[in-house]
């Protein structure tokens, strides 16, 4: 009853590897119904994210080595590479491992970033995907069942989820502790930088209203208009307008500053004193460091954002070790279960044996008594099920911790076997 994880991702790949064995959502059905048919009564997942491609497959007749080769070779012939393409890349995680892997990987422990949420989402569109593909078993869906409960407990237990850990981000966390409420206020965005471009992304999801793009080039500032939905308005006119603006993103390759003190204090006094925040992620500088010592102007290099930035991902460091022992625990519980399941056939027997005894013993006692009405016979026929229930359900609950705990289970299975009289004793 092994479970196994067969993958690649971000620790082990470069993104150009991740993405050539990549598989879009909209063929995962496909994809595990093909994989299906090398390993029918296998139970299968696939994981596909940015940052990793994952097979996860549970077959308790194989032997683990032959699904494993059928994992590597359907990642071959899938995507139309030999096996030679990814083999240094690939890893191969067996029983517990595994079960660790895919916990780590739900709780965001084992992310690019770590404490990162959007990762058990992606974790739970894989299993949906395997159960609408009815390729998951008992033990599978457990398995990813028990992932999401400790993903849970890990993000509400540990601080592994806090704080902002990308410059766009934070810059928009800073914003809203000034203005609380992002709603109507007008963003100017200075330059055509990566970086600015992704601060502003992150600040409309907040809600931003207005937005002003201007650019040394026209056709720059009217394409990144285009693109966000903003208004383009002369380099020319920028100290002009500068008042406009709640919120200024500067991302130029200017050699000098381009606004200084001077600029930023007529802008103010033309605003009746109304704050103003000032993301500058140019290097060198947009913005003169003496524009900073204005009241109600609040200003953020890309220093002072990125100190923010390390100081949070420290934070969540920190919180790794917290959530690795929840892991820990949350594996130890799972192995325990999943060795308990040796249990069932035996349990199965057991009630078996007692309800044909029961049975039997129920029919005699009927035919000594023909004058009882139906209703009566039913309630007898009840109470034997109730007394049934009642013996067995100590024993079997006893016999699963037993297994659960025992070096050799087989051996606690064969005396329960022999002190009940059942077959198929090993």
């Amino acid at each position: 009853m092994t479970l196994l994880v067969v993958g690649l991702s971000h620790r082990t790949c470069p993104v150009a590897l991740r993405e050539r064995l990549h598989f879009p959502p909209e063929r995962l059905p496909e994809a595990l119904a093909v994989l299906q048919r090398r390993l029918p009564n296998c139970a299968l997942s696939i994981l596909s994210t940015c940052n990793r491609v994952e097979l996860y497959a549970h077959d308790p007749a194989r032997d683990i080595d032959e699904v494993a080769a059928h994992l590597r070779a359907f990642l071959a012939e899938w995507h139309g590479v030999s096996e030679e393409f990814f083999a240094e890349a690939l890893y191969d995680r067996r029983g517990p491992e595994c079960i660790g892997h895919l916990f780590r990987v739900a709780s965001s422990v084992d992310s690019m970033v770590v404490g990162e949420g959007q990762i058990v989402g992606q974790v739970h569109d894989a299993f949906l995907a395997a159960q609408t593909a009815q390729t998951t078993d008992k033990v599978m869906s457990s398995l990813f069942q028990r992932a999401f409960a400790v993903s849970k407990k890990v993000h509400t237990q540990t601080r592994i989820g806090e704080g902002k850990v990308s410059v766009g981000s934070v810059a928009v966390d800073l914003a809203v502790s000034i203005f609380m409420n992002l709603a109507g206020k007008t963003v100017l965005v200075v330059g055509s930088g990566k970086m600015g471009s992704v601060t502003l992304k992150n600040l409309k999801e907040h809600g931003v209203g207005r937005i002003l793009l201007t650019n040394r080039s026209p056709e720059k500032a009217a394409a990144l208009a285009s693109e966000h939905g903003a208004q383009s308005i002369p380099y020319e006119e920028l100290r002009a307008r500068l008042h406009e603006a709640d919120i200024v993103i500067t991302s130029t390759g200017s050699p000098e500053p381009i606004l200084g003190k001077e600029d930023f204090h007529e802008a103010l006094k033309h605003r009746g004193q109304s704050p103003m925040f000032v993301i500058d992620i140019a290097i060198p500088r947009d913005v003169a460091q003496d524009a900073n010592d204005l009241d109600d102007l609040y200003l953020y290099d890309i220093d002072g954002l990125q100190e923010v930035t390390e100081a949070n991902l420290a934070l969540r460091r920190k919180a790794v070790g917290q959530a690795l022992e929840i892991i820990d625990a949350g594996v130890a519980q799972f192995v325990r279960w999943q060795q308990s399941l040796v249990a069932e056939p035996t349990i199965v027997s057991m009630s078996a044996e007692l309800n044909a005894i029961r049975e039997r013993e129920l029919e005699k006692t009927l035919r000594a008594l023909p004058d009882l009405s139906d209703e009566q016979r039913e309630e007898i026929a009840y109470l034997s099920k109730r007394i049934v229930n009642n013996i067995l359900q100590r024993p079997m609950s006893q016999l699963k911790q037993e297994v659960a705990d025992h070096e050799a289970p087989h051996t606690v299975l064969h005396l329960v076997k022999r002190l009940f009289g059942l077959k198929e004793i090993t």
